[in-house]
């Protein structure tokens, strides 16, 4: 018996186990400094401690919509916020994940539109979980979570769950224009969930922006640790 008998071979099955593993501390990591960004900037907010021209325009913003709301704009942005509420969320993304697996024959693109949604749920909850924010005082037309108004949760699902979904249709959907023509729509529909979110007297402006940071860094995190291989899994 020679001593390369002992020496552990590298098979594929091996190799992938190491991917995963890198992949998996990489994104842990990214997840750890985004909550610790967050968290600093929504203790900011709350404090006061940012600029007083944007915690005046907060203010005002978010004060501006019970004005201006109408029948009309009230259905538009409940249909708007309804595109990030969970079960739509959860029903959009198993559909999405079956459509890329059949579609493309692989893994890996359905693998991160799950660990996108998956991870932006977590960060959420822990972001809501030390991060504590009054909702607007203004009259709401949602039931509000028993959760911070900080970030926008709305916000970050559909930029995790929308905006990944656009960035997988540039890179495999052909024609161009038709990849492109889905990839507007994708990153137009966060726009619309984060702005019917604010008509609706549910969060901050601040919110949906703080919402709509934390789930796009994460969101580049996720594409690039598992998207930047050429191989397919």
């Amino acid at each position: 018996m020679s001593i390369d008998d002992h020496v552990p071979r590298s098979t594929p099955a091996t190799r992938a186990r190491g991917r995963a593993v890198r992949a998996g501390a990489w994104l842990l990591a990214a997840a750890a400094g985004i909550i610790a960004l967050m968290w600093v900037l929504g203790l900011l907010i709350i404090d006061g401690s940012v600029p007083a021209a944007v915690s005046g325009l907060d203010t005002r913003l978010s004060q501006w919509a019970p004005d201006h709301r109408t029948p009309a704009l009230d259905q538009t942005s409940h249909l708007g916020s309804m595109m990030a509420d969970t079960l739509v969320a959860l029903i959009v993304a198993a559909v999405a994940v079956l459509v890329l697996r059949l579609a493309l024959g692989r893994w890996r693109e359905a693998v991160v539109v799950v660990v996108a949604i998956v991870g932006e749920l977590l960060i959420f909850l822990a972001l809501t979980a030390i991060v504590h924010r009054a909702r607007p005082g203004i009259a709401p037309l949602d039931q509000a979570p028993p959760t911070s108004s900080f970030p926008s949760g709305h916000t970050g699902a559909a930029v995790a769950l929308y905006g990944g979904l656009a960035v997988i249709c540039l890179r495999t959907v052909r024609p161009r224009w038709l990849a492109v023509s889905l990839a507007v729509v994708g990153f137009a529909i966060p726009v619309v969930v984060a702005a019917s979110r604010v008509y609706r007297g549910m969060h901050f402006p601040t919110d949906v922006l703080a919402g709509a940071l934390a789930s796009g860094l994460w969101l580049t995190a996720v594409l690039l640790v598992l998207l930047r291989s050429p191989q397919e899994v």
